[in-house]
Parts: C-alpha cells; sequence; structure tokens
C-alpha cells in the first residue's frame, strides 16, 4: 500500500462514497485475484470470483470494523470463503494447464528435459491440489503473494509462531505427497 494512503480513512469514506471503495478496489485488486487464481487455476473464473468478492466487500463495507485485521484480511476471508463455495459447487478441482503455468525454458533445454520439468511441475501441482485448504492458502500466500509470516498470521488470524510451525507441517505433507505420486508415476510408467 503507498505511504501516502491512510487506509482506515478511506475505509470510512469508502461507507458512503463509491469513489473511495474504487481506491481500495484498485490497491487490493490484482492480490486478490492472485490469490484467487491459484486456489481456482482458471482466469475466467478467477476474474468472476473476484469481482464477486469485491461485490460482496462494497455490500457490506457500511458494516466493516477494524478489530486490528487488516482490511486486507477482510478481503481474503471472502476470497476464501467464495472459493470453497465455488470448489463445492463444481464437485472437482479445476486443472491448471501446465502451458500456462510453466515458465520459458532455457532454450538449450532438450526435449526430455523439457519433459522432465513439465512431469516435476504436473507433480508438485497435483500433490499441492491434495492439501488441506488451509494449507493451499498459506503456500499462495508465501510463495504467488510473497508474504512474511507476520503477514500471513494476520490474514490467517494465526500468530507468527503457529504459521511457521503450519508451514513446517506443510512442507513435510508436500514433501510425502511428492514421494507417494513419484511412486505413482513410476509405477504406470512400468506398467506402459
Amino acid at each position: 500500500m503507498p505511504a501516502d494512503v491512510d487506509e482506515d480513512k478511506l475505509i470510512e469514506q469508502a461507507k458512503t462514497d463509491p469513489a473511495a471503495f474504487g481506491q481500495l478496489y484498485e490497491l487490493y485488486v490484482d492480490k486478490i485475484y492472485n490469490y484467487i487464481y491459484y486456489r481456482v487455476g482458471n482466469h475466467h473464473e478467477a476474474e468472476d470470483l473476484t469481482a464477486k468478492v469485491f461485490h460482496r466487500a462494497l455490500n457490506h463495507i457500511p458494516h466493516y470494523h477494524n478489530w486490528g485485521v487488516p482490511f486486507a484480511a477482510w478481503l481474503y476471508r471472502i476470497a476464501r470463503n467464495l472459493v470453497a463455495n465455488w470448489h463445492r459447487d463444481n464437485q472437482r478441482r479445476q486443472v491448471v494447464p501446465l502451458e500456462k503455468v510453466a515458465l520459458q525454458g532455457d532454450r538449450r533445454e532438450t526435449p526430455h528435459q523439457v519433459a522432465e520439468r513439465t512431469n516435476e511441475r504436473e507433480l508438485l501441482l497435483e500433490a499441492i491440489k491434495e492439501l488441506p485448504p488451509e494449507r493451499q492458502q498459506l503456500l499462495t500466500l508465501k510463495f504467488v503473494e510473497k508474504m512474511s509470516n507476520v503477514e500471513i498470521g494476520r490474514i490467517m488470524g494465526r500468530s507468527e509462531g503457529a504459521i511457521k510451525s503450519l508451514y513446517h507441517r506443510t512442507l513435510v505433507s508436500l514433501k510425502d505427497l511428492l514421494s507417494e505420486h513419484e511412486n505413482l508415476f513410476d509405477e504406470t510408467k512400468l506398467d506402459a
């Protein structure tokens, strides 16, 4: 957030002034969109859900009270609830197309190296999808939004120590899931 913006004052103005809410929207729309995109894996769905987050926030901002938790935490909570509803309504997980996630590789890579890197990303994405939503949220905030443990703690309503502990347990679980996925992948290669 720009240093010259008084968020509390802007929030109070937004309760009666749509232009002030527009400023809040501009401050947070990219972060909320990124958070949602990495949870649903589809640009169109992420755009729709982001619009719904801000529509809900606009409708409920007159009732918003700052209880010492950042305004962003309130937006992320709305986003988390909408994403959970979206997953429940769709009864399936969206798959992020690897060609959209994969970074442009080194042009000197061999086709075998590209395929191996793609398989590794696929295994990682599948393992992450098996984590509980809270742990997926933690990874998104940590690696996509590049937030500190303190910032993540504020959003998730936990202490910095609790976030460190959850992060450690998440990495251990992810390592175990990756081992399981690699074993399954190796077995299917042998069966082919």
